[in-house]
């Protein structure tokens, strides 16, 4: 994109029915040339909702969606291909695949459950957030590169600390040009921030990048605020996990699990 031209207010354009172009604002944390997943993400869902508006309601809802991250994600135009693994009346399984030059990256299933009236038998969820607007902003791209952390407005709780954070985080973008997301693609584009809220070392220092993300909701979330409540644990032979509590302005909507990589940063830095 040259400095004459405008500087988008999304996070992808839209190419074709099945393909889609990255703006500035996608590119990752760990490197500017790659796609951070958490808009990848919401996108995902983006085209499956798509998918399911193009058919007739089943009444069927998400209940978790799980996304393998099988290849570098760059910031280049993406196709992504929606299909039905397990049909069913009350239970079914979607599949979406993303392609980038050709190769799979992102291999993502979604899990559709019947949606019923449980309302007299639901509890166990935990206490409410403190509301994002008696927050102050933290600069998280004091700590971050990358055009998607500096297009968020994050809100701790209180001081992030090393593997332990509860913040909000929204956007003024758009995830496609031009065209309105449902909540739940809107609120899962954010939840990959999870794993940068709450870095237990310096990422100059350590890598610890996800290979995965998984999702399991016990309510649809509403509103424009993702809350995370992160823990980070890092085990002693490579291996960690970023834990989140899913919370929107009415209170916790599901959890949300990150397997990481956990290395030194080589000389020079990444690749």
């Amino acid at each position: 994109m040259n400095s004459g031209s405008p500087v988008p207010d999304s996070y992808y354009e839209r190419i074709d029915e099945h393909r889609f172009k990255p703006t500035v604002h996608a590119s990752g944390a760990w490197d500017p040339d790659e796609q951070h997943f958490s808009p990848l993400g919401g996108l995902i869902v983006h085209v499956i909702e798509d998918h399911l508006a193009a058919r007739p309601d089943t009444g069927l809802v998400p209940a978790r969606i799980s996304y393998d991250i099988l290849g570098r994600p760059t910031l280049d135009e993406c196709e992504i291909q929606v299909a039905t693994l397990r049909p069913g009346r009350t239970i079914e399984l979607l599949e979406a695949v993303v392609h980038i030059a050709g190769r799979p990256v992102v291999r993502a299933r979604t899990w559709l459950l019947s949606a019923q009236d449980t309302t007299s038998v639901a509890g166990g969820a935990e206490d409410r957030l403190t509301p994002p607007d008696r927050l102050a902003p933290w600069a998280m791209s004091d700590l971050w590169p990358g055009g998607y952390i500096a297009s968020l407005d994050v809100r701790p709780l209180a001081p992030p600390r090393p593997g332990r954070t509860t913040a909000w985080v929204s956007t003024p973008l758009t995830l496609v040009a031009g065209e309105p997301s449902g909540p739940l693609a809107s609120y899962l584009a954010l939840v990959d921030t999870a794993n940068g809220i709450a870095a237990r070392q310096s990422p100059t220092a350590w890598m610890f990048p996800n290979v995965d993300l998984t999702v399991h909701l016990h309510r649809r979330p509403e509103g424009r605020w993702t809350g995370l409540d992160t823990t980070v644990t890092f085990g002693p032979t490579g291996l960690g996990l970023t834990s989140t509590v899913l919370h929107d302005a009415h209170g916790p909507v599901g959890h949300a699990q990150q397997i990481l990589t956990v290395r030194p940063m080589p000389p020079g830095g990444r690749g």
